[in-house]
């Protein structure tokens, strides 16, 4: 069969030179659509379930939170790992999945066992589930800061970190979480605003009130609250209370008691009420400063080089509706460490065909030889494009730059320098050049010599990656793109 290829193509060379043409432009309409990233994602399928806990200590969460997390997880379907976290404020459970497991459908299972668990957890404590993205999904750091010499900010570092963090969390992160494949948009560093109510224990205790009851009373005047309607003229008027703050003397204003003849009560007579920060639990810094960062997070199985680009241009286009005197600077981009990672691919195909030409050049004495043993090289990446394109197998540094020239052109060479060898051999023996059909008679013929060990020993020199195939877990991600490019 192999002899009966190669007379084909000898008779039908228009016919390959179009279905050379032919793998080329697929090729490039396949590079155009391949995933690329730096490396290999070898998170595994994973499931992870967050819940604050700010009133616990670590081990008072792993009894009261953590373990009865894990143990309504405990046999779901194709879970091979559950491994959990209990540390100061935070309870963190995670799950392992077979390789090949559907994470929407064991999401679902994970967010229907969460439901059974709603009266089995201490009050206001409600487990959420992380994004659906891997360990690598940080594909965009930026921070939010002012610009040098802007007027209006804040005169103390800390005023400014406060108002940078109010316009991260609701301008930047409400816009940039519409961006198509990000799954979450995190933010760290700044303070987080709030108004303090600092109760004087000594006053409570003459007005003859706790800080519960204090607590109670600005709870209770500072909700809305709905009461019906009315009918007045053919007019059905809604009767609500709206009793939310505004400003924090609003506070101060609020009744705790009358008692009748005297002076009414209120909050500003026993606390002291202020701008304040929440507790944090750390920080960001820029260049040694203190900053407010954001990261933006890609969805699981998403294309990091083209969802960072779109970051960056959602994040220009937001930068226009901020106020003129802030800025998002670029910390991180992916989408960089992407360019710069094909760009060593490309030096290595580049300047490995070079070489491979110089080399045949020099042993083979024929230029036109040498090129056409070298067109290996690009028709077989073509190929291999086709192929991971289908497999939806991403283009990276270990798919891509671990292909081994030596094992793609193998073949050609042989096939070439016997080609060549018959071709003088023949020529000297008749003492002058071949004819056109002489020539392809004798191509055909020293072909067909040389196909069947050739081909059996790039066979055998391929089937050494067959074993990788076999790889599993975080060995079968790294490499396993590898075998099958190969």
């Amino acid at each position: 069969m192999l002899s009966r290829i190669i007379e084909i193509s000898m008779n039908q060379r228009p016919l390959v030179l179009a279905a050379a043409v032919a793998l080329t432009v697929a090729g490039i309409w396949a590079a155009l659509r391949l995933p690329l990233d730096a490396v290999p994602d070898i998170t595994p399928p994973q499931v992870q379930i967050n819940t604050g806990v700010n009133t616990l200590a670590p081990e008072e969460i792993e009894k009261q939170v953590t373990f009865p997390i894990e143990s309504e997880m405990s046999g779901i379907p194709g879970m091979v790992e559950l491994r959990s976290l209990s540390k100061s404020g935070l309870s963190q459970v995670t799950m392992l999945f077979e390789e090949g497991t559907d994470l929407h459908r064991a999401r679902q299972i994970v967010s229907e066992r969460l439901q059974q668990l709603s009266g089995e957890l201490p009050e206001g404590i409600t487990p959420q589930l992380a994004p659906l993205a891997t360990g690598l999904g940080e594909i965009f750091y930026y921070s939010v800061d002012y610009k040098k010499g802007a007027t209006n900010r804040p005169s103390s570092r800390r005023e400014q970190l406060m108002q940078l963090k109010l316009i991260q969390d609701f301008q930047i992160k409400p816009l940039l979480r519409q961006t198509h494949g990000i799954a979450e948009v995190n933010t760290s560093g700044g303070y987080e605003k709030t108004w303090v109510v600092q109760p004087d224990p000594q006053r409570l205790l003459n007005a003859g009130l706790t800080v519960p009851d204090l607590a109670s009373a600005i709870l209770e005047n500072t909700r809305n609250a709905g009461g019906g309607w009315v009918e007045l003229g053919g007019e059905q008027v809604t009767i609500r209370a709206n009793s939310r703050i505004t400003r924090p003397a609003q506070i101060g204003e609020i009744l705790l008691k009358h008692p009748g003849s005297g002076q009414p009560l209120r909050v500003r007579d026993v606390a002291r009420i202020e701008v304040g920060s929440a507790f944090r639990t750390g920080a960001s810094t820029e260049n040694g400063e203190e900053a407010v960062v954001g990261s933006a997070i890609m969805m699981a199985g998403g294309n990091s080089r083209i969802t960072a680009a779109a970051v960056r241009e959602k994040l220009a286009a937001i930068q226009h509706k901020l106020s003129h005197e802030v800025e998002i600077r670029t910390l991180y981009d992916r989408s960089e460490l992407v360019d710069h990672t094909i760009e060593t691919v490309e030096k290595n195909l580049t300047e490995g065909a070079l070489l491979v030409v110089v080399i045949l050049f020099l042993f083979l004495g024929d230029f036109r030889a040498a090129c056409i043993v070298a067109l290996a090289i690009p028709l077989s990446m073509m190929f291999a494009l086709l192929g991971m394109v289908e497999l939806r197998v991403p283009g990276n540094l270990m798919s891509l730059g671990a292909v081994d020239f030596g094992l793609i052109i193998d073949g050609a060479v042989v096939m070439a320098e016997n080609i060549l060898r018959h071709i003088s051999a023949r020529q000297h023996a008749l003492g002058r050049l071949l004819t056109p059909s002489e020539r392809r008679s004798e191509v055909l013929a020293s072909a067909r010599e040389v196909v069947r060990p050739m081909f059996f020993g790039v066979l055998i020199i391929t089937a050494v990656y067959v074993p990788v195939l076999a790889l599993q877990g975080i060995e079968g991600r790294m490499f396993r793109p590898m075998a099958v490019v190969v």
